[in-house]
């Protein structure tokens, strides 16, 4: 762990200073970033300390879903931030997803897409997966864990994938991405007109069938965070969950 391990050449401290960030943990192996970055928050770890590994044996996504992540294949990182505000804690893993697609944009084939509530595709392939985890202390928040996984190359035995363009090196992804995922935390309420229209155009789901949360069709997202999926003779509105597409 820490000053021992080199990511793509880097040290933390490379990294601390490169991204201007108080503390930066690099493992060459954990079961989760997630697990590190709650364990170091409730020491007192602060606003932007940023955990990656270079392997993840127990990954973790929505749902309770687990998977392994191979070294070298990809960025598996967290990011503890400690938002005073929380008026936008709502949608929170949708700015994180338009901050990432942007930034993501310019290492990969064709522009990323988004799909509520949290996964970035590369056409219908998946690229990466979000998952942000807050802590409370009665009614005030504490921090929020913000992880990311993205396919850099191919990952093995994993059908329906997308990576992003070869030759990408991770140390370059991880410089554009951590600013931009950190200018997504300081924002706050709603989702701004500007944000609901760049969702709109990258949304990979709006107007297709879908079968979970409900039979009907993708209507888009409110500007608080839900899912609009138009039935027969309405517009039902969901706040969390999953959403699978027809033939998906």
């Amino acid at each position: 762990m820490g000053s021992e391990v080199l990511y793509e050449g880097a040290t933390g401290d490379d990294i601390e200073r490169l991204l201007g960030l108080p503390r930066v943990e690099l493992f060459a192996s954990t079961t989760s970033t997630l697990d590190i970055a709650h364990r170091v928050a409730a020491e007192g770890a602060p606003a932007g300390t940023l955990i990656v590994a270079d392997e993840q044996t127990a990954g973790r996504g929505r749902g309770g879903k687990s998977w392994a992540s191979a070294p070298g294949a990809g960025l598996w990182l967290t990011l503890i931030e400690r938002p005073v505000d929380t008026s936008g804690l709502d949608v929170l893993s949708l700015r994180v997803g338009l901050a990432a697609a942007r930034a993501l944009d310019r290492f990969a084939a064709e522009p990323i897409r988004v799909k509520w509530p949290n996964d970035l595709f590369i056409d219908h392939g998946k690229l990466a997966g979000i998952l942000v985890e807050a802590r409370w202390r009665e009614s005030s928040l504490e921090w929020v864990a913000i992880g990311l996984g993205v396919n850099v190359r191919a990952p093995e035995g994993v059908e329906g994938s997308a990576w992003l363009e070869p030759a990408t090196n991770r140390l370059d992804v991880l410089t554009d991405l951590v600013p931009s995922i950190r200018t997504a935390v300081s924002e706050r309420g709603p989702l701004r007109k500007g944000e609901m229209e760049e969702f709109a155009a990258r949304d990979m789901a709006r107007g297709r069938k879908c079968v979970t949360p409900a039979l009907g069709r993708v209507a888009g997202i409110s500007d608080t965070g839900e899912l609009l999926v138009a039935l027969a003779d309405s517009v039902v509105r969901f706040r969390s969950g999953s959403l699978i597409l027809e033939r998906e």
